[in-house]
């Protein structure tokens, strides 16, 4: 199996290859392509009919407020929850069509991941990388590599159900990565996550993009979003306000905080005296 260098480089030269008659380089074909896609539970839209590209080889924010639609879309995406309208590609396979193509491209770690608690860190990824069709000594050459990179060796042996929160989103990240896939896939990774752990887990993400790969991950932190994104959608009640490089999205901003709270409105509703109680004389 090539490396992801390589891979990265092979596409690279395919992508930029001149087509006869065309005169000109063909254009990469985006990481995920989503057309018109809906999705409601009940009375409630949660994603109503969004459009969006998002661009192999870079680290993408999903970025919105709580509520947003951010999980529902990457839960359509990924194949976790099917849509009531629209269409998905990634890598140019279509999810619900060739849902077996896909997801031997992707990696996904969900919000609220459910393990299997009852293995050891190292059991889990070897559970993991069989179920993924990978040789039984490559699977534990990767986990090795994977447990002391993200400082897991030490507690490879323990039973996942008495990891820290951290913990399990290292493990669940270790998984994700085991196969090697072109797209990850992070739902709030950052969440309920230590410094330290944090820290690991982003140099992992930015040395796998390095290499060519394609993060997208979904945040509400926009501090966070901005200094490891270069490209960013912004999503509100369901729909996309804008989409583009890090650059384009801020704009004439000082922040992406700034032109995020531009975006979705917020400070429009002034509380005025309605609170005038709060912190009064006791």
């Amino acid at each position: 199996m090539p490396d992801r260098a390589e891979a990265a480089a092979e596409r690279t030269t395919t992508t930029t290859e001149t087509t006869a008659g065309a005169g000109g380089a063909r254009t990469a074909p985006p990481a995920v392509r989503v057309q018109g896609l809906w999705k409601r539970f009940g009375e409630q839209t949660a994603v109503a009919g969004i459009d969006l590209e998002l661009p192999a080889g870079r680290f993408i924010g999903l970025v919105g407020p709580n509520g947003a639609g951010k999980t529902t879309t990457l839960s359509m995406v990924t194949g976790l929850l099917r849509p009531d309208m629209g269409k998905i590609e990634v890598g140019g396979h279509d999810v619900w069509l060739d849902p077996v193509q896909v997801k031997s491209r992707i990696g996904v770690l969900p919000e609220g991941l459910r393990l299997f608690e009852r293995l050891s860190g190292r059991e889990l990824l070897a559970y993991t990388g069989r179920l993924r069709g990978l040789p039984g000594a490559e699977v534990d050459k990767r986990a090795t590599q994977l447990l002391d990179v993200l400082d897991l060796a030490g507690a490879q042996h323990k039973l996942v159900v008495d990891y820290s929160t951290g913990m399990r989103k290292k493990i669940g990240l270790a998984a994700a990565l085991l196969h090697n896939p072109e797209v990850l896939f992070l739902d709030e990774p950052f969440e309920g996550v230590d410094p330290v752990s944090a820290q690991t887990i982003r140099g992992v993400l930015e040395r796998y993009t390095r290499s060519g790969a394609t993060v997208v991950f979904s945040s509400h932190v926009m501090e966070l979003v901005e200094s490891l994104c270069d490209w960013v959608a912004v999503m509100v009640g369901g729909r996309i306000r804008a989409q583009g490089t890090l650059a384009e999205v801020r704009g004439e901003a000082p922040s992406l905080q700034s032109a995020f709270l531009d975006l979705v409105g917020a400070g429009r509703h002034d509380s005025g005296d309605s609170l005038d109680w709060l912190g009064g004389t006791r």
